[in-house]
């Protein structure tokens, strides 16, 4: 009886062979990999994959109903798969190399280490294989390999290329093969003062939004528009990517972007010969507004400056302020200097400055420095008041992921959209309960999801907030499912989905190069710049920004719902 229970035991916990026709589900390294978003489940459980299936690729399960029409859609996808790993089996089977040293390139790289750590990771594996394995019978075979594994910088280097220029060749396979797609544009000066051009793409593949880096650009020239178009139409005839379905460019708004004549937009418009619509950055737009602030704010922000340069400017001032923060318990380090370049320094220059407003009225008296504004009542009421406002679109702006901007939308703007099919085809579905229906669901499935994510995130549950289903899955599933009457209405739904609101991923992305460019590693090459971003990209955002979305974005969602 005992053998029959652990038999169904081991059984249940073992993958079956149907569930790749039945679920899109394949085993690997012990653990069952979904085929649709290659998500990993440990636990070899029916349930636990059936419930992935069901909640995250319901969109795929209507398509595809059991049976026939399915299995052939799941071996569709385990023969791209396949594809994609024998294309890294034949790097492997060149010369010495194998797997193992691809893993360890890829750990190199996404930790921004430098090439020449492959020698140190060997070194460091061989030292605690010695030690972990001693009582293996094995242990000698285990040593060779390790030593047998090349790593040589050379070898990490030519590793790391040729895994960047697979990523690079899916990502325009991608990109020719869906419906339509978008971009935000940044330029930005890196730590050797070389301009930096970013490309970030947003198109839609299956049931997923895919926000990507495309490039990164060096300009080593000027930096006018048209400089800025040469390049990117260069890269863009390099990749042969599919410039006819572009719908819209979001840009920082700066003259080299949206000059009238010979801005990138302009001269974008001018070569593709169509209309394509060009967003300002949202954020950049806020940034702007809080700077333009009125004369009485702009009176507070100037004594706060005038305080913190007086203070941190001068070295003396600043090591006896911060011994005094230290003296009374204060858990801050000491106060920010105030930049307007950086977007966000207003904000957190003021909310420094409250925290420790009382040791800087300690500090201010001990040095004999009258400032009486900072304990006048109506001057501290428009003080705070900054903080807040500040406080708020600094929070707004971290937080916010690639939001949709509230405008009209043009379809003229939109490729092979005929305006009289939308209106007949908006006037048909307006007058279907059915999915009319379905689209009010929709809403309050979003709204749904967005107050469970910041009830998750007010409980610190980051693990619970990924298993939540992504809200563009839900919207994607609604539109995917529209019948082929609806077919216009449906390309309109996804090319809005695709248009970026601001160019926060671009922002990212110069964040992302500055940890791999630094002082000490200035000399790196494009080509190797451009595969430790393809690399190293962190393509799902954090737990936090996943959790809150500001209510500019589900009030956008719910526009694309109900359009």
């Amino acid at each position: 009886r005992w053998m029959t229970r652990k038999k169904k035991v081991d059984e249940y916990r073992t993958f079956q062979q149907d569930w790749t026709d039945e679920f899109a589900f394949v085993e690997r390294a012990g653990s069952a990999m979904c085929l649709i978003c290659s998500d990993k489940i440990a636990s070899m459980k029916r349930s636990n994959i059936k419930r992935h299936f069901d909640t995250r690729h319901a969109a795929f399960a209507s398509k595809y109903p059991a049976g026939d029409s399915r299995k052939k859609a799941c071996q569709e996808l385990l023969s791209r798969v396949e594809a994609s790993q024998q294309q890294l089996r034949v790097w492997t089977q060149q010369g010495d190399g194998n797997s193992a040293s691809f893993a360890a390139a890829l750990a190199i790289v996404k930790n921004g280490k430098p090439f020449t750590d492959g020698e140190f990771a060997k070194s460091f594996m061989l030292d605690v294989a010695n030690e972990l394995y001693a009582n293996f019978s094995d242990k000698d075979k285990i040593i060779k390999q390790i030593k047998d594994m090349p790593l040589s910088a050379r070898t990490v280097h030519d590793q790391t290329i040729m895994m960047s220029n697979q990523i690079e060749a899916t990502q325009v396979k991608d990109l020719n093969a869906a419906q339509f797609f978008s971009l935000a544009l940044d330029e930005s000066t890196d730590v050797s003062n070389l301009s930096q051009f970013s490309v970030i793409a947003r198109y839609v593949a299956g049931d997923t939004i895919r926000e990507e880096s495309l490039a990164v650009l060096p300009l080593k020239g000027t930096t006018r528009g048209e400089d800025l178009f040469k390049s990117f139409n260069e890269f863009a005839k390099e990749k042969n990517l599919p410039m006819d379905k572009l719908v819209s460019v979001c840009t920082d708004g700066a003259p080299c972007m949206v000059g009238k004549n010979r801005g990138f937009v302009a001269l974008l418009r001018e070569h593709e010969k169509r209309r394509i619509l060009s967003f300002h950055c949202i954020l950049h737009q806020e940034a702007l507004c809080a700077q333009m602030c009125g004369e009485q704010l702009g009176e507070v922000m100037s004594l706060v400056v005038r305080v913190v340069n007086f203070i941190v400017a001068r070295a003396l001032n600043d090591r006896q302020f911060k011994a005094l923060l230290e003296e009374v318990g204060n858990s801050y380090p000491g106060l920010l200097l105030h930049s307007n370049v950086r977007w966000l320094s207003r904000g957190k220059v003021l909310s420094r400055f409250a925290a420790c407003l009382s040791e800087i009225r300690t500090f201010l008296e001990r040095k004999n420095v009258e400032h009486p504004e900072l304990a006048d009542t109506e001057w501290l009421l428009k003080f705070y008041y900054l903080v807040d406002m500040t406080g708020h679109l600094n929070h707004l702006n971290v937080k916010m992921q690639a939001s949709d901007p509230d405008r009209h939308l043009h379809l003229h703007y939109i490729p092979g959209v005929s305006v009289r099919d939308f209106e007949l085809q908006a006037a048909d579905l307006k007058a279907s309960d059915l999915w009319v229906n379905k689209f009010k669901s929709l809403n309050e499935d979003l709204e749904r999801l967005e107050r469970q994510k910041v009830e998750l995130a007010s409980q610190h549950k980051w693990e619970e907030i990924k298993k939540l289903q992504p809200a563009d899955q839900l919207i994607l599933k609604t539109w995917n499912a529209l019948p082929v009457t609806f077919f216009t209405l449906q390309r309109v739904g996804v090319a809005v989905l695709t248009m970026f609101g601001s160019t926060y991923a671009c922002e990212q992305s110069f964040s992302h190069l500055k940890n791999i460019k630094t002082n000490v590693r200035s000399c790196l090459t494009d080509g190797k710049i451009l595969a430790f971003m393809a690399l190293s990209a962190k393509k799902v955002p954090d737990p936090w920004s996943r959790a809150i979305n500001s209510v500019f974005t589900l009030r956008r969602r719910c526009t694309v719902c109900i359009l």
